[in-house]
This record gives C-alpha cells, structure tokens and sequence, in this order.
C-alpha cells in the first residue's frame, strides 16, 4: 500500500498530479482512492490531496501517517512534514520552498520545479516534473506506465502530450 498526501496552492495542479497517481493506478488494475480538499478560494488557495494506492480494495481514502508528502509551497510543508512515516519520502518543490526539511528520518527531494518547467517551455508543468521525480524514487509505477497516462488523460488536447512527456522525462531524470 502506498499513501501520498499531494499539497500546495490552488492553480499549482496539486490536485491533477494525484489524479495522474489514481488514474495510472486504475489502468494497472490496482485499488486506488483520491480524495481532494480545498478552500473556498480554489486559486490561489491552499489544496491538497489524498491518494492511496493498493493491490487489495482501500477501506479508507483518509491518510493520518503518509508514506510520502509531495510539499509544493511552505504551508503545505509546513502542515504535513511531521506525519510522513519515519522511513517516507518528502518532495520538496525548492522554487518556492527554501527551507530545508529537519527531520532525519525520511528521504527529501528538493526539486527546483518551477524553474525547470520554465526551462523546458512548459510553466504550467511544474506538478509534472515532480510526478516524475516521484515516480522514480517511489517505484510505484513504471515511467512508461505514466506516459500511457499522460496521453490518455490529455488525448482530448493532443498538442500538450510533448510537453507533459518532456516534463516527466525532466523529473524522472533528477538524482
């Protein structure tokens, strides 16, 4: 079972980054929840996420103690950083999270998201290059399992598939 709480701003695509995680999970054929929650404000607002992923049907999409954080602004981190399972992993998007993680009991990943996703022509791409950072250090899922994702879930806007991939690729290439 894996048990990631995706968080950050509204418009940042927090919440379409665990629906990449659940719908790559359902063409698995794996058991999966997403529950979103956020405020009032939607952009700009804080939002976040629940995605539980498992091989067996999931009794509860509510996550107390994550086995991985995915922190795409500092209230985000600040908020969930403490109930990642000692042992997780923690993404950290470094473009807009200075800080550094204390804790010494989890893996952290800072990942300069947002100026990535600039540099390869993709501004809006920033949740992508983080799913593929994530789905390389998790091993949840293949990374070709997440480009069959990503042209099934855009194949109704076919001219942003490239630059999804190419995003992908970017967070799956980072060390």
């Amino acid at each position: 079972m894996e048990k990631i709480i995706i968080a950050g701003f509204g418009g940042q695509g927090v919440l379409s980054l665990g629906q990449f995680i659940a719908y790559a999970a359902m063409y698995e054929n794996k058991a999966v929840t997403w529950l979103p929650s956020y405020g009032p404000e939607m952009r700009g607002g804080t939002a976040n996420c629940s995605v539980v992923v498992d091989d067996v049907a999931v009794a509860s999409p509510v996550i107390a103690v994550p086995d991985c954080l995915i922190a795409m602004n500092k209230p985000s981190l600040d908020k969930f950083v403490n109930s990642v399972r000692p042992g997780g992993l923690i993404l950290v998007n470094s473009s807009l999270i200075s800080d550094k993680v204390e804790r010494t009991d989890v893996k952290v990943l800072y990942i300069d998201a947002n100026k990535i996703a600039h540099s390869i022509g993709n501004d809006k791409a920033a949740n992508i290059i983080v799913l593929g950072a994530y789905i390389k250090h998790s091993g949840l899922f293949d990374k070709e399992v997440m480009v069959k994702t990503i042209q099934k879930v855009f194949a109704a806007k076919p001219k942003v598939i490239p630059s999804n991939i190419a995003a992908l690729e970017a967070g799956w290439a980072l060390e």
